[in-house]
C-alpha cells in the first residue's frame, strides 16, 4: 500500500461508511448466543437538520454502541423520526400558503397527503446527515412515528387507557398557542423575563363616583372577561367592599367583590382582578366561587365580539390601546415598569395565553408512581445522580396530561360523536359503530352517523412508546425482537426532556410490558458558544454541524464534542477543539506513515526492549482506565485517557525511543521483534479509539496487516487490558521525568538540541538505570552516562535520584540555587498536603486501602526528594 503524505478524511469517510453499509456491518438480529445491547435514538423530528444537539448527542450513543458491538455484544441502535405535530404542520401550511393555498381550503384528506409528502421529501435529511457523522445505526430498522404499526399503538394505548377509566374529556385550563392554534404541554413552554408595565386601574363602586377598588395587572386587555375582585378576608381596607359591586371599567359591567385567603395582601393593592378564563389560578378561583367564565379572545389571540371593545384587535396591540382609553375615562390610578416571567412556545416562539378548553387528559397518579419508585432505587439511573432531585419534584407534582392538539397532522383522537353528542370511544369507526348498536339498540346507525373527533394526539403519547413501538411490541407483543431486545440498555438525551420523554417513557415500560425500557439514562449538557450563551439562530453563534464536519472530518468534530463534556454539564464550544480533533487524527496518521516506512532487519536484535515492555504495561493499564470510565459513564475521561496514551506515550515516548536511526539521510533498519510489537501495540490503539474515530481507525487498521474482505474494525475485540509491570512504569516515569528536564534545561540555556551532554547520576539504585541509560541517552542526547557521589553542574532531583549535567561556563551557579530552592519549597509544601490527609481520620477510615498506601508512598518519596534537594543546595 502506498499510503499518502497527509491524511484525506472525506476520500477515507465516504469510502468506509459506504462499505460498511454494502456489508450490512450495522445489522442486528436476535441472537441467543450473544448478550444483547440496544439503544433507541431519541427520534429526531421530522423537520429537523443536524445541529450541535445532536452532534454531541449522537456521538456519545455511536461511541456506546460501537463500543458494545466491539466487546461481541448483539449492538442495536434503532434509529427513526418523530412526527413532530406543530412543527410539521406549521412547515406545510408555510409550503402550502406560497403556492396560494389555504390549510382550510383542503379536506383532512388532502392536507395529510401534502403533510406525507413532505415528509417523504424532506423527512430524511437528519438521517441522511447522521451518516456523515458515522453513526452507526442499523438503517435497516428506521421507524417514523405516523408509519402504520406505530400510529395503530398510538390508537391502542388510548383506547386501553379510556377503557381503564384513566382518560377523560373534561373543560381545563390549557396552554394555547395562538400562532399555531393548538395546546401545548407545560414542558413546551419556555418561561422568558420580558419588560411590561404594571397597571394600576380603578374600579369604582356601583352607585359611587368617589369610592373604588384599585387593581394591579400587566393584562389590561383582559378586563372585559372579569368575573370578579378578590380581596383577603381579613385585610381590614377592604372590608366594607366585600359583597358589593364594582363596575369593570370601559364597559361599566357590574361584579362583585369576593373573599379568599388565596390573595396575598403585601402583593400589589391587596385587590385582585379574577379573570377565571384567562389566567390559572383565577381559573382555580372561579371554581371555587362559581364564578362565570368568559372566554374574550379568539383562538389566534385576538379580541372577540365578548369583549365588547377593541373587537378584532390583536391581544398586545390591544393592551396598548385600552392603557390609553382607561387613561381617557379616568381609571389609571398609576402605571410602572415592571419585569414579567412570560410563557412562550418552544415550537413557535409565541407568548402563551392561558385558555379554558375542553381536551382530553390522562390522569398522571397512578401510573406515575412506578416511574417515581424506580428511579429512586435506582432500577434506572439517571447519569449524573444531581437530576434525582429535579426528577423526583417533577413527579410528586405531576399533573394530569392534556395529551389532545388541535391539529391534523397526528394520531387522530379515536373518539367518535353521535348527533346527540354521545361519544365512543374505540379503534376504528367501523368498531365505534358496533359498540354503538350494541350498548344503545341504534341498530339503524350507519358510519355517517358517527363524527371522528377532530384533534390529535400530542406528539409525545406516541414517542413515550418509543421503546415498545419500534420493535412492535404492541402489533405483536410476544415478537422475537421485543423479547430479545427489550428492556435496552441505555438511553442519552438531554435534561430539558427529562420529564415529557423519559419519565413518560419509564412509565409506559412499566404500564405495558411491566419492566424498566432502559437501565441507565446519560444526560448530556447544552452545546454553548464558548462566552456561555445558548446557540440560536438569531445569535448566529450556532455553526452548521456539516461545514464543520467537511472543514475538519468527522472524526476531529466527534472528538472536539467530548473533549470537555462531562454528564450534565453544558459544553463550551470553540472551533479550537475542532482543530485539536484535526491535530489528533493527523498524529495518528503520521505515526502510521512513520511504522510503515521502517524496514525490518532481521538480522538485528531489539535495541530498546525496556520500551516495549515499558509500553507494553502502560498501554495495558490505560486499557483497563478507560474501560473503567465507560463503566462509570465518564465519557470525557474516556476519551481524555485514550487521547493521552496515543498522542503523548505512543506518539511522542515509544516511538522515539524504538524508531531507527538516520545516518546520512539513511533509515537505519528495525528489529523485527520491535517491529512486530509495536504494530501490535498500534492495532489495540486503534482498536481502542475506534468508537471515538471510527473512519481513520478503519483506514489503518485495514492496512497494518492483510484482512480479509469482510472484516472490519467494527467487529474486532475491544481490548480489555492485561497485567500491568508496576516496576518498569515507575521506573521509566524516572527516566522520562529526567528527559523532560534535560530538553528543558537545553531550552533554558539555549543550547542546541543536537550538541551531546554528558550526564552523572547519585543513586544508590545503579542496577535500576542499566536498562534505562541507553533509552535516555537516545531521547536526552546524552553522550555518556556516569555515576558519583559528588556531582557538578546544574542539578535536578527525581524520587530520591539526583542528576547533574556539566555545563562548564554555561552555568550559572546563583541561579541554579534559586531554581533548586523553588523546587524544594514546592515538595515541601506537597509534603505537607499528603501529611494533612494522611492525618485526617475520617480520610485514613473510608478510602480504599491501595489509595491510602498511595499517600504513604507519595509521602515517602517527598521525603527523600526533599533529603536529596537540600544536599544538592548545601554544595553550590
Amino acid at each position: 500500500m502506498e499510503i499518502s503524505k497527509t491524511y484525506n478524511p472525506k476520500e477515507v469517510e465516504d469510502k468506509w461508511y459506504a462499505y460498511w453499509e454494502k456489508n450490512k456491518v450495522f445489522s442486528s438480529k436476535p441472537n441467543p448466543d450473544k448478550e444483547p445491547y440496544t439503544i433507541v435514538i431519541p427520534p429526531p423530528n421530522v423537520t429537523g437538520v443536524l445541529h450541535m444537539g445532536h452532534m454531541l448527542n449522537n456521538t456519545i450513543q455511536d461511541v456506546l454502541i460501537r463500543k458494545a458491538r466491539m466487546q461481541g455484544k448483539e449492538a442495536c441502535w434503532v434509529p427513526g423520526t418523530d412526527h413532530a405535530s406543530i412543527a410539521t404542520e406549521a412547515k406545510v401550511v408555510a409550503m402550502l400558503k406560497e403556492k396560494g393555498i389555504n390549510k382550510t381550503d383542503l379536506s383532512r384528506e388532502e392536507f395529510l397527503k401534502h403533510c406525507f409528502e413532505w415528509t417523504e421529501k424532506y423527512g430524511g435529511i437528519i438521517l441522511q446527515q447522521l451518516r456523515k457523522l458515522g453513526a452507526s445505526c442499523d438503517w435497516d430498522r428506521t421507524r417514523f412515528t405516523m408509519e402504520e404499526s406505530l400510529y395503530n399503538a398510538v390508537i391502542e394505548v388510548f383506547v386501553e387507557f379510556y377503557n381503564k377509566g384513566d382518560i377523560y374529556r373534561g373543560y381545563r385550563m390549557v396552554n394555547w398557542d395562538p400562532a399555531a392554534k393548538t395546546t401545548v404541554s407545560d414542558e413546551e413552554v419556555i418561561t422568558k423575563e420580558m419588560p411590561s408595565k404594571l397597571v394600576y386601574i380603578n374600579y369604582f363602586l356601583e352607585g359611587s363616583k368617589t369610592e373604588f377598588i384599585s387593581i394591579a395587572t400587566t393584562r389590561p386587555e383582559t378586563i372585559m372577561a372579569d368575573a370578579a375582585i378578590c380581596v383577603h378576608p381579613e385585610d381590614e381596607r377592604y372590608q366594607h367592599f366585600i359583597g358589593k359591586r364594582v363596575l369593570i371599567p370601559l364597559i361599566n359591567k357590574p361584579i362583585t367583590v369576593i373573599a379568599d385567603e388565596y390573595v396575598e395582601r403585601e402583593f400589589g393593592t391587596g385587590a385582585l382582578k379574577v379573570t377565571p378564563a384567562h389566567d390559572t389560578n383565577d381559573f382555580a378561583l372561579g371554581e371555587k366561587h362559581k364564578l362565570e367564565f368568559l372566554d374574550i379572545l379568539t383562538e389566534d389571540g385576538k379580541l372577540n365580539e365578548k369583549a365588547q371593545v377593541l373587537v378584532g384587535e390583536d391581544r398586545f396591540v390591544a393592551r396598548k390601546m385600552i392603557i390609553k382609553k382607561l387613561e381617557q375615562a379616568g381609571n389609571i390610578l398609576k402605571i410602572e415598569d415592571y419585569t414579567s416571567n412570560v410563557g412562550t412556545s418552544e415550537r413557535t416562539g409565541a407568548v402563551i395565553e392561558p385558555r379554558v378548553s375542553l381536551q382530553w387528559f390522562l390522569k398522571m397518579d397512578r401510573i406515575g408512581k412506578p416511574a417515581l419508585e424506580n428511579v429512586m432505587n435506582d432500577n434506572i439511573q439517571l447519569i449524573p445522580a444531581k437530576f434525582k432531585n429535579t426528577y423526583k419534584h417533577w413527579m410528586e407534582n405531576v399533573h394530569d396530561w392534556c395529551i389532545s392538539r388541535q391539529l391534523w397532522w397526528g394520531q387522530q383522537i379515536p373518539a367518535f360523536y353521535m348527533q346527540d353528542g354521545t361519544c365512543i370511544v374505540a379503534k376504528t369507526k367501523k368498531e365505534a359503530l358496533k359498540i354503538a348498536r350494541e350498548k344503545y339498540q341504534l341498530y339503524a346507525l350507519s358510519e355517517q352517523d358517527l363524527e371522528q373527533d377532530p384533534d390529535v394526539l400530542d406528539t409525545w403519547f406516541s414517542s413515550w412508546l418509543w421503546p415498545i413501538s419500534v420493535f412492535d411490541g404492541f402489533k405483536d407483543p410476544n415478537n422475537a425482537d421485543i423479547n430479545y431486545y427489550y428492556p435496552t440498555q441505555d438511553l442519552v438525551t438531554g435534561p430539558d426532556i427529562l420529564f415529557f420523554w423519559v419519565a413518560r417513557m419509564i412509565i409506559s415500560g412499566y404500564e405495558f410490558k411491566g419492566e424498566q425500557p432502559f437501565k441507565n439514562v446519560y444526560l448530556t449538557g447544552l452545546v454553548r458558544d464558548k462566552q456561555g450563551r445558548k446557540m440560536s439562530k438569531s445569535l448566529g453563534n450556532s455553526p452548521d454541524p456539516l461545514v464543520l464536519i467537511e472543514k475538519y472530518s468527522a472524526d476531529a468534530m466527534r472528538t472536539a464534542m467530548l473533549f470537555s463534556s462531562p454528564a450534565g454539564n453544558d459544553l463550551l464550544f470553540d472551533e479550537k477543539l475542532c482543530e485539536q480533533g484535526r491535530n489528533f487524527t493527523n498524529k495518528i496518521w503520521n505515526a502510521f506513515r512513520l511504522i510503515k516506512g521502517w524496514t525490518v532487519d532481521s538480522a538485528l536484535t531489539s535495541a530498546n526492549p525496556v520500551a516495549v515492555k515499558w509500553f507494553r504495561a502502560k498501554l495495558n493499564a490505560t486499557i483497563i482506565e478507560v474501560n473503567d470510565h465507560y463503566d462509570k459513564f465518564r465519557m470525557s475521561d474516556a476519551l481524555l485517557s485514550t487521547y493521552n496514551v496515543i498522542w503523548t506515550d505512543f506518539c511522542s515516548n515509544y516511538l522515539e525511543m524504538v524508531k531507527p536511526a538516520y545516518i546520512d539521510g539513511v533509515s537505519m533498519g528495525i528489529d523485527a521483534e520491535t517491529y512486530a510489537a509495536t504494530v501490535t501495540f498500534l492495532d489495540e490503539l486503534m482498536r481502542l479509539v475506534h468508537p471515538w474515530t471510527p473512519f481513520i481507525t478503519e483506514e489503518i487498521w485495514q492496512n497494518l496487516e492483510t484482512r480479509s474482505e469482510n472484516e472490519t474494525i467494527c467487529k474486532a475485540e475491544f481490548p480489555v487490558g492485561g497485567d500491568i509491570d508496576q516496576e518498569v512504569l515507575a521506573d521509566m516515569q524516572i527516566a522520562l521525568d529526567l528527559v523532560t528536564w534535560i530538553r528543558n534545561t537545553r531550552q533554558s540555556k539555549q543550547l542546541s538540541p543536537k550538541e551531546s551532554l554528558n550526564l552523572e547520576i547519585k543513586t544508590t539504585q545503579k542496577e535500576r538505570y542499566d536498562s534505562l541509560s541507553g533509552l535516555i541517552s537516545k531521547l536526552g542526547n546524552i553522550g555518556e552516562i556516569s555515576f558519583s557521589q559528588e556531582l557538578k553542574g546544574i542539578t535536578t532531583v527525581v524520587k530520591s535520584d539526583e542528576f547533574s549535567l556539566d555545563l562548564g561556563e554555561n552555568l550559572d551557579a546563583a541561579a541554579e540555587k534559586q531554581n533548586l530552592q523553588i523546587e524544594l519549597e514546592y515538595t515541601l509544601g506537597f509534603k505537607k498536603s499528603v501529611e494533612a490527609k494522611l492525618s485526617n481520620e475520617r480520610f485514613v477510615a473510608n478510602a480504599k486501602g491501595d489509595i491510602v498506601e498511595k499517600e504513604k508512598a507519595k509521602l515517602a518519596d517527598a521525603n527523600a526528594k526533599i533529603k536529596a534537594l537540600e544536599e544538592a543546595i548545601s554544595k553550590l
